[in-house]
């Protein structure tokens, strides 16, 4: 998928839908903005990068770990289509409740993280795996959900990375440095 096509899924899934009402009117600006339980949803050119890196398809498997306010489930839904399916995984209930209440796309489903458990093992292998919280290393625990030819995009040590599966081996890829909040509920 290109950048034009990244960014009419962009603005397909407005970002305003999953903000709270009083940052609301910012949804237009390039920052990060508070979506409450010391969280936040990552400014657009960070979505843009990451979704870039991704490569996603038309029918893919992806999960997305750290979904927060459900805005990149919501694109990576559009970037898919129908014939996809998103898995969405975060750790707060309220952040849960709240994605649930703002996604349309019916092949997007978000579920609540079990404390101790990186990803949704049950539902994989994926095609591709969104990562949008700050680990501490390569996040083995969703390496093994990872598809043959799959990509995972994930944050770690400050800097983003891009991991592609080949034959059972890993490319790891460095892609300049970034700040996200912590994945607080893993082990890596």
């Amino acid at each position: 998928m290109d950048a034009t096509g990244i960014a009419e899924a962009m603005r397909a899934q407005d970002r305003r839908r999953f903000l709270p009402r009083e940052v609301a009117d910012e949804h237009h600006r390039d920052v990060p903005l508070p979506i409450g339980f010391g969280q936040t949803n990552s400014q657009p050119s960070t979505v843009a990068d990451m979704m870039t890196l991704l490569e996603p398809f038309p029918g893919m498997r992806v999960l997305d770990v750290g979904s927060g306010s459900g805005w990149t489930s919501a694109i990576l839904g559009e970037l898919g289509g129908p014939g996809s399916e998103v898995f969405a995984v975060e750790l707060i209930p309220g952040l849960v409740e709240r994605a649930r209440a703002a996604l349309t796309q019916p092949w997007v489903r978000v579920h609540q993280a079990r404390p101790g458990v990186l990803g949704l093992p049950e539902y994989g292998p994926y095609d591709r795996i969104l990562v949008s919280a700050m680990g501490d290393a390569l996040p083995e625990e969703l390496v093994v959900q990872l598809a043959e030819g799959g990509v995972m995009v994930a944050p770690w040590r400050d800097v983003m990375h891009r991991v592609r599966r080949t034959r059972g081996e890993l490319e790891v890829t460095d892609h300049g440095g970034y700040r996200f909040v912590p994945l607080r509920h893993t082990r890596f």
